[in-house]
C-alpha cells in the first residue's frame, strides 16, 4: 500500500530536505523515526526539494508498506496513531499532520498540479522572527514590484533564474500567480504558484524584484531578464530564511480509504 504523509518544518536546523552525506536533512530524521517505528526500512519520496535554513508548512511526501511483504506479516498501520507516535519522536522542528492512503501509482512529486511558495520579508529588527522572515531596507516600492512581478505570469523559460549546472530537462514552467502584499507597515509577503519550480528560483526571482524595488532596475529590465534565459542576467538570491513551500496541490481522486 502506498501512503503520502503531510509534515512541516523549520527549516533552520536542517542542511535542506533531501539526504546528503554532509549535514542533518529533514528526509534524514524523518525515515529515521518511521524506521524506528515501523522496524522496517522506510524511504520517503518528497513532493519537493528545498534548500538549507527554507521553511515548509505544508510538505507531502510517499512511502510503500505491504503488511505482507515477503510472506511476513507487519502490524496494519494505525494512521493517527502512527501520526501521535511520530511527532513525539521527532524534532521540535518537524511536525506531522496526517497520513493517508493513495491509489497505487500516486507519485508526491510527479502527481502534484502545482506548488505555492511564499516569501516573508521584514523591515524592521526582529529577534522573533529571526530565521523566520529575510530583513531588508526600507523603501522597496511594492506597485512597481507587482508590475514587474506580472511579467512571470504564464509559461515561461525560467534558466535565468535557476541554478546552473542541474540535470533537468526543462526549465519552462508555468506561472499562474505573483504578487506582492504588505501585510503590516514593517512586513510584506510575495506569493508565487506554478506547475513546477526550479531550484534556486523563487529566491533569484525574489532578489531580482528587489533590484526593482530598489529603484536599481526598471520594469523593462525586469522583462528583458525573463527574455535572457541567462542566470548572470538576474541578481543575487534572496536569503532562505524567508520562503516558505505552503501548498502542494493534487488531482481529485488520488486520496483513498484504506
Amino acid at each position: 500500500m502506498r501512503y503520502f504523509i503531510l509534515f512541516s518544518y523549520v527549516g533552520t536546523d536542517f542542511h535542506g530536505s533531501q539526504s546528503q552525506p554532509n549535514g542533518v536533512t529533514v528526509q534524514e530524521v524523518m525515515e529515521r523515526a518511521m524506521t524506528t517505528l515501523l522496524r522496517v526500512p522506510v524511504s520517503l519520496t518528497f513532493a519537493g526539494r528545498t534548500d538549507a535554513g527554507v521553511h515548509a508548512r505544508q510538505m507531502w511526501a510517499h512511502w510503500d508498506y505491504d503488511a505482507g511483504d515477503n510472506g511476513i506479516m507487519k502490524p496494519l498501520l494505525d494512521l493517527p496513531k502512527l501520526s501521535a507516535r511520530l511527532n513525539n519522536l521527532l524534532p521540535h522542528s518537524v511536525a506531522v499532520q496526517q497520513i493517508v492512503p493513495v491509489i497505487g501509482d500516486a507519485h508526491a512529486r510527479y502527481s502534484a498540479l502545482a506548488r505555492t511558495y511564499e516569501y516573508r520579508i521584514t523591515t524592521r529588527k526582529d529577534p522573533f522572527l529571526y530565521g523566520r522572515a529575510a530583513r531588508v531596507a526600507v523603501g522597496l516600492d511594492y506597485k512597481l514590484m507587482n508590475e514587474a512581478a506580472q511579467q512571470l505570469i504564464g509559461r515561461h523559460d525560467f534558466a535565468s533564474f535557476c541554478k546552473v549546472h542541474t540535470d533537468v530537462k526543462t526549465t519552462f514552467c508555468t506561472v499562474r500567480r505573483a504578487v506582492w502584499e504588505q501585510t503590516g507597515e514593517e512586513e510584506a509577503v510575495f506569493t508565487i504558484e506554478a506547475d513546477r519550480f526550479l531550484r534556486n528560483m523563487v529566491r533569484a526571482v525574489v532578489g531580482t524584484l528587489f533590484e526593482v524595488g530598489r529603484g536599481k532596475m526598471t520594469v523593462s529590465q525586469f522583462t528583458r531578464v525573463v527574455e535572457a534565459r541567462n542566470r548572470c542576467a538576474a541578481g543575487q538570491s534572496a536569503p532562505a530564511e524567508g520562503l516558505y513551500l505552503v501548498n502542494v496541490e493534487y488531482p481529485e481522486g488520488l486520496f483513498v480509504s484504506e
